[in-house]
């Protein structure tokens, strides 16, 4: 073919725009519970929460039940169930630059889709809607899980197929379990270590702050034979982690994480700029920021 006759069939056909991505560092602020959203993407292997969906996507679509998730089978981004529930997964393979838009778009997506049937949600969703624009935002409810079961309609474990999967995933589950005593807190159990992990509400300048306070007074840890282990960042927040003896139950750090959360707040509503021992804190804990989860 001609390079005269080439340009002449690509001039006549279709142009796709392309989807520029874009980066948001907080895709969950302005939600009441930014914390706990972040925590169920980042720290919880299994837990779920009901989603409460505006007059007008109720309008559009009818009051179907929403179910927020951590993951869903094969991580994807949602799935629709026959009696019309939909759920949409945190944990995905594809995402955007805004998993507020990203979430939005899944959930959109299995509204459209009939009940029952396979939700086909684009990589890279483009300008759009987010969670904070058609949820009725409020306090999540979050059911805490030992296993995925909950993905699973009346009946459907009784296949083999079905529960040699449902093994498989719930033998990767790590035990974790909310702690009452701060919210955003979790504890888990990993091979020969337990962790303690708070997502701070704050902002990062002064979450960063009263934490070197802390350090600087040597009141940064939950008690003996726990460790200040470090901390990361996760969509605009500071996650601090201790390393706590494997053996002692999750229940029993209820009241340490409830005294370090008062001396959190004290530091908090400190004023005045840190001093050399808090700088110094401060350097220090900036120099102990984690990678691993």
């Amino acid at each position: 073919m001609s390079k005269r006759r080439k340009s002449q069939r690509a001039d006549t056909a279709p142009r796709r725009d392309k989807v520029r991505d874009i980066f948001v560092p907080r895709p969950f602020e302005g939600l009441v519970d930014e914390p706990e959203w972040i925590a169920l993407r980042e720290l919880v292997p299994a837990a779920s929460a009901p989603l409460r969906l505006t007059p007008a996507l109720i309008d559009e679509f009818g009051d179907r039940p929403a179910t927020v998730a951590t993951v869903l089978p094969m991580a994807a981004p949602a799935i629709t169930k026959p009696d019309g529930r939909v759920l949409i997964g945190l944990q995905r393979h594809q995402q955007s630059g805004d998993v507020s838009r990203d979430l939005a778009e899944a959930l959109l997506c299995a509204l459209r889709t009939e009940p029952g049937d396979e939700v086909a949600v684009p990589p890279l969703p483009g300008p759009g809607p987010r969670l904070q624009d058609i949820l009725v935002d409020g306090p999540l409810e979050i059911s805490m899980h030992e296993g995925f079961e909950f993905w699973l309609d009346p009946g459907a474990a009784d296949d083999p197929t079905v529960q040699a999967s449902l093994e498989r995933a719930n033998a990767a589950i790590y035990p974790t379990v909310r702690l009452s005593a701060a919210k955003a807190a979790y504890w888990c159990q990993v091979p020969e270590k337990a962790h303690v992990r708070w997502v701070l509400p704050e902002d990062e300048d002064a979450a960063l702050d009263a934490l070197a306070r802390l350090g600087a007074a040597g009141t940064l840890t939950l008690g003996e034979q726990t460790k200040f282990a470090g901390m990361f960042r996760a969509h605009g927040r500071l996650v601090p982690v201790w390393d706590l003896p494997e053996e002692t139950p999750a229940t029993d750090w209820e009241d340490p994480v409830a005294q370090f959360a008062k001396r959190y707040a004290e530091a908090l509503a400190a004023t005045g700029p840190l001093d050399a021992a808090g700088r110094r804190a401060r350097q220090g804990l900036l120099g102990r920021q984690l990678t691993l989860r």
